[in-house]
């Protein structure tokens, strides 16, 4: 906006002695108009919560010597979450700053997951007591401010037109008596004069109950940090996998070819040597050993990252790793299409460690692969045969697996009683990339 009392409240070159309050008001510029009309939905809204509260705890407290009431009072600490919801959004309409919502997702879908993790977090009690704060402190003071910010230029300015429809006299603000109209002139003069006077201590208080908002409805320093270290994680999964497929390319395109024509010439040259002489046994024995140095880097660069897992996706790849098994294996996918590229490497990583673990360990004569997605969770199972007993101290990479699991924020969980069978079990949150189709056996 232009000058005057639509500038900011505060600029840049406040002192910095007051960087707390800097840091609340995000040194936006505050209209009047949209700090009233804050206030104003703030005031409203606290009002609306305390008698709200106030019904509700009465009722609950009646209720709860017959143990109905106990749900409704425990339900109340819950009314923190939609109240400060509200509350972010009317701070973003005050001034434009977005405000993050503190809160985690499940790990796990269903209201009982959800009730669990909320009951624990500190937000939904930070939030609870703002709404409580809201519902008895902070109302009358929003609906004061605004309220005396509005009401004493609106009555000045109402003298005169008030004045000629009475035609006698008019009480200015119930303290004098107005009888003539230049005085009520004056009057809406002085109205017109004190609009941005008041203006600008209106915008600092909305400001400032909007700083109140962002610090202690929005996330803390733990939450902050704890969504820091969640993207930087994702960050850094990213790289891995985008280095892990600049490797498989580099080896596919670069030392696999070149190994392919190495033993091209070692065979064209094993054609021309002499047939019984020590040279052809040697260019035998050198065509033999290129073969098997490809087979191992066609092996190596399939269990870097195999390119039929991005060409096809997860069940095609988790059908070539049972292949590959030399334990019978039998693969059964239900998915709605592709899911991103972390989530599929995950995916794909924790079915050939649990098949490398039943070959090594296991003693099974057979295992299964199910893959299936509900409830915004892919869960890929690994069922062996085998004596069962899989012990993460003892070496089998399951704690390896977990970690590469958790990276995506899934969850390991094994049953392995001695005797058998055992069952891997990996569930990730995710969505599908392509938007989804209906669920396909593969």
């Amino acid at each position: 906006m232009g000058g005057g009392w639509w500038e900011p409240v505060l600029r840049p070159g406040f002192p910095r002695s007051a960087g707390r309050w800097r840091e609340w008001t995000r040194w936006r510029a505050v209209a009047p108009w949209r700090a009233a009309g804050y206030l104003l939905a703030t005031g409203l809204t606290g009002l609306l919560l305390c008698a709200g509260l106030l019904v509700s705890a009465a009722v609950g407290g009646v209720l709860a010597a017959l143990l109905v009431g106990l749900p409704l009072l425990a339900a109340l600490a819950l009314v923190g979450l939609p109240v400060a919801a509200w509350e972010r959004r009317l701070a973003r309409f005050l001034d434009g700053g977005r405000v993050p919502d503190p809160h985690r997702v499940p790990d796990r879908p269903g209201l009982a997951a959800w009730l669990r993790l909320r009951y624990r977090e500190r937000a939904t009690w930070r939030e609870l007591g703002f709404t409580l704060l809201s519902a008895f402190v902070l109302w009358p003071v929003d609906l004061a401010v605004v309220g005396g910010a509005l009401a004493v230029p609106g009555c000045l300015l109402a003298a005169a037109p008030l004045l000629l429809l009475d035609g006698e006299q008019v009480k200015v603000l119930k303290l004098w008596e107005v009888h003539s109209l230049g005085t009520a002139g004056l009057c809406g003069l002085a109205g017109l004069a004190l609009l941005p006077l008041l203006g600008r201590p209106l915008a600092l208080v909305a400001a400032a109950r909007a700083g109140l908002v962002r610090r202690l409805l929005g996330p803390g320093r733990e939450e902050r940090r704890i969504g820091e270290l969640v993207r930087s994680r994702a960050r850094l999964v990213d790289a891995f996998e985008a280095e892990r497929r600049r490797i498989e390319r580099d080896l596919h395109d670069g030392a696999q070819q070149r190994l392919v024509a190495l033993r091209m010439t070692l065979g064209l040259a094993r054609l021309d040597a002499p047939p019984d002489g020590s040279l052809a046994a040697r260019l035998t024995e050198a065509h033999r050993e290129a073969g098997e140095v490809l087979a191992e880097l066609r092996e190596l660069i399939n269990g870097i990252h195999p390119r039929v897992l991005t060409d096809r996706g997860l069940p095609e790849a988790c059908a070539d790793a049972a292949d590959r098994s030399p334990v019978p294996v039998s693969t059964r996918f239900a998915l709605p299409g592709r899911f991103p590229a972390p989530v599929e490497a995950a995916g794909w990583f924790a079915v050939t460690e649990a098949l490398a673990n039943v070959a090594k360990h296991s003693g099974a004569g057979t295992a299964s692969v199910e893959g299936r997605y509900a409830d915004g969770r892919l869960t890929i199972e690994v069922a062996d045969d085998g004596r069962g007993g899989a012990d993460p101290g003892r070496g089998t990479g399951l704690t390896g697996l977990a970690d590469r699991v958790a990276v995506v924020d899934g969850t390991l969980t094994v049953s392995s009683p001695p005797g058998g069978p055992t069952l891997v079990r990996v569930e990730i949150p995710c969505t599908p990339a392509d938007g989804g189709e209906p669920a396909r056996w593969t």
